[in-house]
């Protein structure tokens, strides 16, 4: 049952914030978008190595 919770949330908050985006015509260079893109990998593998250690730390 939380799962169709949190589902369901998801999806609400999707429905509502990807037309406020597309509304408020933000944009992003190039160079903003590839200095993000650096961050994202580091982190996604911090977050994948915690997610590790709290799996084998239980």
């Amino acid at each position: 049952m939380t799962v169709l919770i949190i589902l369901a949330v998801l999806v609400i908050a999707l429905v509502v914030i990807v037309p406020l985006i597309e509304r408020s015509n933000f944009r992003m260079s190039n160079e903003q978008m590839s200095k993000l893109g650096r961050w994202i990998l580091p982190l996604l593998v911090i977050m994948l190595t915690i997610q590790l250690v709290m799996h084998y730390a239980e």
